[in-house]
């Protein structure tokens, strides 16, 4: 399964200010990896809530898989919710349909990890959706990513409030 390109939301205002951003994590304390200094890549069908991500710097129309690393190294991603899109059709929905149906859902999972509401933050929020493939094999699965544009994280963003 390859995840379709990731869309940026800040109100579209602010891509801009986003750069080539390309991804995306279910442990509610943190990362999921406990060595101070260790990252390896993972599949994004094995992201969890919580993973601490250094997105590729090449912008790949089908990821397959993240570097996930401790959230106390240096990362500018961390997964912050997975939901479900609606949709049992076989056909892949149109790019707005996906956009709307993401957005909706990674806002409303915002506030419970940052623990402030999203206009009121700092972060950006971005997702992966299912690719085509994805989809036809019965993936519904979006994954919500918020992302630091000012610099690196060293720790979990998790009732952080930033």
């Amino acid at each position: 399964m390859g995840v379709r390109g990731v869309k940026t939301s800040r109100w579209r205002s602010r891509l801009a200010v986003v750069t080539c951003c390309a991804i995306f994590a279910v442990l509610t304390s943190g990362c999921g990896l406990t060595s101070s200094n260790q990252s390896q890549a993972v599949s994004v069908f094995k992201l969890a809530v919580g993973d601490c991500l250094v997105p590729p710097t090449k912008i790949q129309a089908d990821l397959t898989s993240i570097t996930v690393v401790s959230c106390n190294l240096a990362h500018t991603q961390q997964v912050f919710g997975i939901a479900k899109l609606s949709g049992s059709s076989s056909s892949y929905p149109t790019t707005q349909t996906l956009d709307a149906q993401a957005n909706g859902l990674c806002l409303d999972k915002f506030a419970q990890f940052v623990g402030i509401p999203y206009q009121k933050s700092k972060l950006f929020f971005t997702y992966m959706l299912p690719s085509v493939g994805s989809w036809s094999a019965g993936d519904r699965s979006v994954v919500c990513v918020l992302e630091s544009v000012t610099g690196p994280l060293h720790r979990s963003a998790k009732g952080s409030k930033l």
